[in-house]
């Protein structure tokens, strides 16, 4: 197989303040928004990976599901899986990420993987990651 990851999607409880934070603060590229009868369809991608796209998705658009309102708290407490950039000036880029406000949760650190990382929130919850090689 010759595969390549085109697509990865993040529980947003509200597009267009995910939009605001994805775009605006991280600087990742719109690559498509638009609405399809009750389902907003919107995808961001790092201007280093165009063929990546993050999707933001609201559990309830769309058909919805039932578990919406679960799958919801779950992001917004921080319990659902984020999304890792790697990050050429980590320090500079978390300083951006905290004056804009974002909720840290680990300042820069070095691991003992082999990396310098940091942790905050985007406003749904989730956590998000930058990491700097230290090799």
């Amino acid at each position: 197989m010759n595969l390549t990851l085109s697509h990865t999607f993040v529980n947003v409880h509200d597009v267009d303040l995910a939009l605001a934070f994805y775009r605006d603060i991280l600087e990742l590229d719109v690559h498509t928004d638009v609405t399809m009868e009750d389902l907003r369809w919107v995808t961001l991608s790092p201007r280093s990976q165009p063929g990546l796209e993050i999707g933001l998705m609201n559990p309830h658009a769309g058909p919805g599901s039932p578990d919406a309102d679960a799958v919801l708290a779950l992001t917004m407490k921080g319990s659902m899986n984020g999304l890792i950039f790697a990050s050429s000036d980590l320090d500079g880029d978390f300083e951006k990420i905290r004056a804009a406000g974002a909720e840290v949760l680990q300042e820069p650190v070095e691991q003992p993987y082999g990396v310098r990382d940091c942790a905050f929130r985007d406003p749904s919850g989730n956590m998000i990651r930058l990491s700097q090689p230290t090799r």
